[in-house]
């Protein structure tokens, strides 16, 4: 029986590096099939919106999602906001779809251990950031100019049940890797961050063959830049895991090289989940071969992983992916004396020969 992965490639590089990653699915099985819808930008000026209910439709009847990248500059300006491709694409896919709880890893590939811009092995780091996806500031209400457009205001709301699911799933992933849980929050602030808290201790105690503990925001930026080796699972709300992730990301050398899983609930024993690179559309180099498509790659893999259970087929595209860079192929973004320039196209197929 072959499995449905709705295709949303988007906008700048999002069909470039897209089309890499179906690549080499295929090339790992061959019961996938693959659709492609509009999203984003591209379907702002095609039918005036950015997630047009076909997108969605196709999302719902689909086994998983592989999404690309919105947005850009000729988009920016777009009025109402919510027909800019991330308010009105993003936040509402992860709302229609409950995709709850983002996984972003950041794993520095040792071929690439020169790009961080830590020295030596301090740039050698393996950690996740379990960012929660559907809740916080992006998503409160209410939202609005006041006093004729100069004072503007956004809610940040959480409740203990989007606190629990997501802490529950961070422990689930620190138990297949270190054992160890940071819940990231501002508690000495804001009362959210304190419920986050309280929930989070109420989890740990029905996870405790896994370490927890706490650590203010701020603190975590600055030890992701001081000690990131530190860090196994990062557990955090909506806008701090945004910047955290980010954040990390570049510890491994470039934003190009991250992929992420944004997960719902588990349903007949299979999780649903939209899998996308962390980079942006990067329109100035879009349609010039000069993207890397690794990032999307990899969210590939975690599709096979995450939303098939097919943990060999993962890493059999982990695999290849180290081995391309290891022979010392490069994109522009991680290039360096010495190594072979490729293009996006060119990177793909260097994985792809290197599958068996």
């Amino acid at each position: 029986m072959a499995h449905k992965i709705a295709v949303l490639a988007g906008d700048g590089i999002g069909p470039e590096v897209t089309a890499e990653a179906v690549r080499v699915l295929k090339g790992v099985r061959d019961d996938l099939e693959f659709e492609e819808a509009l999203v984003g930008g591209a379907a702002y000026d095609a039918v005036g919106r950015p997630l047009p209910d076909a997108t969605l439709a196709l999302c719902r009847a689909s086994d998983a999602v592989l999404l690309g990248a919105v947005g850009g500059p000729k988009w920016d300006h777009v009025e109402p906001a919510e027909l800019r491709p991330e308010v009105g694409a993003l936040l509402p896919l992860r709302a229609e779809l409950n995709l709850y709880a983002n996984v972003r890893p950041a794993k520095t590939l040792r071929a690439l251990l020169m790009a961080s811009p830590l020295k030596g092995d301090r740039g050698l780091v393996d950690l996740v950031v379990m960012r929660e996806l559907t809740g916080g500031i992006y998503f409160g209400r209410p939202r609005e100019r006041r006093d004729q457009g100069n004072t503007a205001v956004d809610t940040c709301i959480y409740s203990r049940h989007e606190i629990e699911r997501i802490a529950v799933r961070a422990f689930e992933i620190a138990r297949q890797r270190r054992h160890e849980v940071v819940s990231v929050d501002k508690a000495n602030v804001l009362e959210t961050s304190r419920l986050w808290r309280e929930v989070v201790d109420d989890v740990a105690k029905q996870h405790q063959d896994v370490k927890c503990s706490h650590m203010l925001v701020d603190n975590c930026a600055m030890q992701l830049i001081r000690d990131p080796q530190q860090f196994d699972v990062i557990l955090t709300e909506n806008m701090f895991g945004d910047i955290l992730s980010d954040e990390a990301s570049m510890i491994t050398g470039s934003l190009g090289l991250l992929p992420s899983a944004s997960l719902s609930e588990a349903k007949n024993g299979r999780v649903f989940g939209l899998y996308e690179p962390v980079h942006g559309s990067a329109p100035d180099i879009a349609g010039q071969g000069r993207a890397n498509p690794i990032a999307a790659i990899l969210s590939a893999a975690m599709l096979l992983k995450y939303s098939f259970q097919d943990n060999a087929g993962a890493q059999r595209i982990e695999d290849a992916v180290d081995a391309a860079l290891t022979d010392g192929v490069r994109t522009a973004d991680i290039f360096e004396k010495g190594t072979k320039l490729v293009t996006t196209s060119e990177m793909g197929e260097a994985i792809v020969r290197r599958l068996a």
